[in-house]
C-alpha cells in the first residue's frame, strides 16, 4: 500500500492555515456579493465586530461573551472529568473481571440506549433549571463513550501477553495493571475524545433548554432576537474552544502512550 511521505510540521501548519483562509475568503465573498442575505448569514468581519462588542455588551442575552464562555467551560469540563473518573475505571474493570461485568453490565445496557437529552424533563423536575441539571446531562452524555471504549480496549488485550504474565507468576491484579490497562490505553483515549465531543454537543442543547447563561443559552437568545451574528458567534466560539481542547487531549495522549504510532 502506498504511503505518502510525511511532511514537516511547518508545512502541515501552513496547509491548515491556508485552508482556513480560503474558507473565510469564500464565506466573505458569498455574503458581500449578496449571494446570501445578511439577514441569514453574516460575514466573518461582522462576526469579529460582534465578538468585540459582546466583550462588554450584555444585549440580547443578559451577559458578556466571556461570562458565557466561562460558564460553559466550567460545566463541560466538570461533567467530562467526572465521566472519565468514573467511566474509564468502570469500563476497564467490566472488561477484565467477570464479577464486575456481571454486576454492572445489566444496568449499563439499560442506561446506554437512552439519549442524553431524554433525561432533561426528569432532571429539571428533580434539580430544577440550573447548573446541577446541566452537569448531570453532560455527565450522562460523556459517560457512555468512556465505558464502551475502555471496555473494548481491555477486552482486545493480546491473550499471548496475558499468558506470558500468568506463566511468570503474575497475579490477576498485576495482569490487570501491567498488561491489560497499558494495552487498553489507545482505545481509552479514543473514548475520552469521543466523550469530550459528546459533552460539548450535549452542553449546548442542555443550555438551550435548562439554563439562563452559557454559550448554548446565548445561541438560543440570538435566535429569538433574530440575531444571526450572535448565533454564529456562539457556534464559532464553541468550535474553536473544542478544537483547542481536543488538540490538548492529543498532546496528553502522546505523553501518556508514547509507544502508540500517531
Amino acid at each position: 500500500m502506498y504511503q505518502e511521505k510525511e511532511r514537516p510540521r511547518w508545512q502541515n501548519m501552513l496547509l491548515s492555515c491556508s485552508g482556513i483562509i480560503v474558507f473565510l475568503a469564500i464565506w466573505q465573498f458569498v455574503v458581500s456579493s449578496g449571494i446570501v442575505s445578511t439577514d441569514k448569514l453574516v460575514a466573518p468581519y461582522t462576526l469579529c465586530m460582534t465578538f468585540i462588542d459582546k466583550l462588554s455588551n450584555v444585549v440580547p442575552d443578559g451577559n458578556t461573551i466571556l461570562v458565557h464562555i466561562a460558564t460553559s467551560l466550567k460545566l463541560v469540563l466538570a461533567g467530562f472529568l467526572l465521566s472519565c473518573l468514573i467511566g474509564v475505571p468502570l469500563g476497564l474493570l467490566m472488561g477484565f473481571f467477570k464479577t464486575f461485568q456481571a454486576l454492572f453490565s445489566p444496568i449499563f445496557e439499560i442506561v446506554r440506549p437512552i439519549p442524553p437529552l431524554a433525561w432533561i424533563p426528569i432532571v429539571i423536575v428533580v434539580f430544577g433549571i440550573g447548573m446541577k441539571s446541566e452537569l448531570f446531562i453532560i455527565f450522562v452524555a460523556a459517560f457512555v463513550p468512556c465505558v464502551i471504549n475502555s471496555y473494548t480496549g481491555i477486552q482486545s488485550t493480546d491473550p499471548a501477553l496475558l499468558n506470558v504474565a500468568k506463566t511468570a507468576g503474575a497475579s490477576r491484579m498485576q495482569m490487570f495493571f501491567k498488561v491489560g490497562v497499558p494495552s487498553a490505553l489507545p482505545m481509552v483515549f479514543v473514548g475520552i475524545k469521543v466523550s469530550f465531543g459528546s459533552a460539548w454537543a450535549t452542553l449546548v442543547a442542555a443550555e438551550m433548554i435548562a439554563s439562563s447563561v452559557g454559550l448554548g443559552y446565548m445561541i438560543q437568545q440570538g435566535r429569538q432576537a433574530s440575531r444571526p451574528d450572535i448565533v454564529l458567534l456562539g457556534m464559532l466560539v464553541i468550535g474553536i474552544i473544542g478544537g483547542v481542547l481536543t488538540g490538548l487531549l492529543g498532546l496528553l495522549e502522546k505523553k501518556v502512550i508514547p509507544w502508540k504510532k500517531h
